[in-house]
């Protein structure tokens, strides 16, 4: 197997003893799939999980979403727990929505925007690309 057989290193996260390439695919879920979210907002969410993602030394590679629903492609560290990831953009991401869109009303007593449930789905068996095409495929509302 030559060089020109491995894909190029500089899509790879280098560090002192490993490089590696970790993506994950990630859904989560309004409360009650409540169709909360329109075109405006999925753009404050976008917002909100960059800047989640910068913190935790992680890139999101791709975000769209619908009302009651959001897909997120993330690049993260090997030291990242996905479980840690996750309950930091769905905390980031509510606490924003909910002081730029105060309409929004409470549905419960702690005033969650996000179901405690998500999806996570290792992004290996496809390419980015073709991920990164199904995530812009979903129809973000006007």
């Amino acid at each position: 197997m030559g060089v020109q057989d491995h894909p190029p290193l500089n899509d790879y996260l280098r560090k002192r003893h490993s490089v590696t390439k970790l993506v994950v695919h990630l859904i989560f879920t309004t409360k009650y799939r409540r169709k909360l979210f329109d075109g405006y907002m999925i753009e404050q969410l976008r917002e909100a999980f960059e800047s989640a993602c910068e913190k935790l030394e992680c890139d999101l590679v791709e975000m769209d979403g619908e009302g009651d629903h959001v897909h997120l492609l993330v690049s993260y560290p090997p030291k990242l727990a996905v479980s840690v990831l996750v309950n930091n953009l769905k905390s980031v991401s509510s606490r924003r929505i909910r002081i730029l869109n105060t309409h929004i009303a409470r549905q419960s007593k702690s005033g969650a925007v996000w179901s405690r449930s998500y999806f996570a789905c290792s992004a290996g068996g496809a390419t980015i690309e073709t991920l990164r095409e199904y995530v812009q495929s979903q129809a973000t509302p006007e």
